[in-house]
């Protein structure tokens, strides 16, 4: 089981003043000696105040750079073992982390707050997540019930493996948890209701409305490209073999329309096999994971022999 003081929860916060209010008094009460950290991203109103008052730890943005940023900053920043992110408007309730503590103590890297339909921004973005899920599950060939969670406990060493992948934006949730799905580290999802927010949204849909389709793409390049590109160069390829089938049966001819979707084809599927090769070098073990997977190998094998001996003597 994990203690109070090996936990760290980070709430990224940008003009969040009134529901830290009763947030922090309330994480602080249930979870005393756990530590607190709050990233003000660039507030113009007392968030930084409220989260002293609770003896939180503070780091300062001195512009609004984004809700990945501020998790950036915070994970850095925070001396747990355990990461427990969860936003500063009032949506996640303190008494669901002990759910998602419970799972890591089961065994998993990463337990992800599954919110239901009803507690849904609008009905928009409900489908939109919808959608996402099912995108990502069939990506991974795993059940992903919530992609863009932002509620989420964690195991510290893995979460930081992955910080220079996370974009600063929105969509550092979809980012990471597609991380571990392709080092095969693994997620599960505890399913909470998640109240309305306090305050204004940070979300902008026209202008986030593109940075949130790009999460389609970056479903697919962060596990496994080919199963995007190869789906849509085998659709130009049909296209184009439809086609020719059409103007040869009219005209006996080939188009140029024809050519160019099988050159289409060709190039979106060198596309995804470029993009297969980046994708296993971003998951290649670094130096450091290679010398500690060695030494670890070394000192069980040093073990073994000494129980070998143990055992030989008289």
């Amino acid at each position: 089981m994990h203690t109070p003081a090996s936990i760290s929860i980070v709430i990224p916060a940008r003009n969040e003043e009134a529901s830290l209010k009763d947030l922090l008094p309330a994480l602080r009460q249930r979870y005393p000696g756990s530590e607190i950290v709050v990233v003000n991203d660039g507030s113009t109103d007392a968030t930084s105040t409220s989260a002293q008052r609770v003896d939180a730890v503070v780091v300062e943005h001195r512009y609004g750079m984004g809700n990945g940023a501020a998790v950036k900053s915070g994970a850095r920043a925070a001396t747990g073992e355990v990461l427990v992110f969860m936003d500063g408007d009032g949506q996640h309730e303190p008494a669901d982390i002990a759910r998602l503590l419970e799972q890591l103590d089961a065994g998993y890297d990463m337990a992800v707050g599954a919110r239901s339909s009803s507690s849904q921004a609008s009905v928009g973005r409900s489908w939109a997540n919808r959608f996402y899920n099912r995108l990502a599950s069939w990506m991974t060939n795993l059940p992903i019930l919530d992609l863009t969670s932002g509620f989420r406990a964690v195991r510290a060493d893995k979460f930081r493996e992955f910080l220079y992948l996370l974009p600063n934006g929105f969509s550092y949730p979809t980012t990471i948890t597609m991380a571990f799905c392709r080092a095969g580290y693994s997620v599960t999802y505890v399913p909470i209701e998640a109240g309305k927010r306090i305050g204004r949204s940070h979300i902008r849909p026209l202008h986030d409305g593109v940075r949130f389709l790009l999460i389609i793409f970056k479903i697919g390049t962060l596990y496994s490209p080919l199963k995007l590109f190869c789906p849509v160069s085998a659709a130009f390829f049909l296209l184009g073999l439809g086609n020719y089938i059409y103007t040869y049966v009219v005209d006996s001819r080939f188009t140029n329309m024809s050519a160019l979707m099988f050159t289409t084809s060709v190039l979106v599927f060198l596309m995804g096999l470029v993009s297969e090769q980046v994708t296993q070098l971003i998951y290649r073990p670094t130096h450091h994971e290679l010398q500690t997977a060695a030494s670890s190998s070394t000192s069980a094998g040093s073990l073994s022999l000494r129980k070998t001996g143990n055992v030989r003597q008289p």
